[in-house]
């Protein structure tokens, strides 16, 4: 199927089968190509440290890598970019004929600089491992084997929780940092269900 049959008038494929996401697990995400695991690593600054530090971190991740060779990792900001409303500030700000307005703009806009640039340095490191054919047994085992092994390495890891996954891919996909407040189901918080 092509994009243009993918997205054409009256097609039923969502966003959530595009992306192959099936639904939420005890222990990570099912997709359409296996159930993925989710291990947040606490990132490491290394300014601080010595070249012989850095060195042994190396050997660390090295040592992470080759025991659990299709471990995936990503980097993301820890949270939104505010890129678009900087843009949408500077416009609206050029834009307004009212002085007392255009002031209330500036403010605006300095609020968000301030806020980017304490979290232009906040990333978050995402280990991701990959189960396909296990039984759930065997996903248990093998989610606790890789935190042992990241932990193990001298890195602070923690599997991450359904609402840190959710706020991960929305941050991940642009989407928003509010992520993890997100309804499982779209749509799903303008219904009331009672459940008997």
């Amino acid at each position: 199927m092509g994009i243009f049959e993918l997205f054409s008038k009256g097609s039923k494929r969502s966003v959530q089968n595009l992306l192959g996401v099936e639904s939420f697990t005890k222990y990570g995400l099912r997709t359409n190509k296996g159930e993925l695991l989710f291990y947040q690593v606490s990132p490491i600054n290394i300014s601080v440290l010595s070249k012989a530090s850095i060195e042994a971190k190396i050997r660390n991740l090295m040592h992470v890598l080759s025991t659990l060779p299709n471990i995936e990792i990503t980097c993301t900001d820890s949270s939104e970019c505010f890129d678009d409303n900087q843009i949408y500030l500077t416009e609206r700000m050029e834009d307004e004929p009212n002085p007392m307005i255009r002031s209330l703009l500036k403010k605006d806009k300095e609020f968000l600089d301030s806020i980017q640039i304490e979290m232009a340095t906040s990333r978050q490191f995402a280990f991701i491992a990959r189960c396909k054919g296990l039984k759930q047994d065997q996903v248990f085992a093998l989610a606790n084997r890789v935190e042992k092994v990241i932990s193990d390495q001298g890195f602070e890891v923690r599997r991450m929780s359904k609402e840190d996954i959710k706020r991960f891919l929305a941050i991940y996909f642009d989407a928003s940092y509010t992520g993890d407040r997100m309804p499982d189901v779209d749509g799903a918080q303008y219904f009331e269900t009672e459940f008997e």
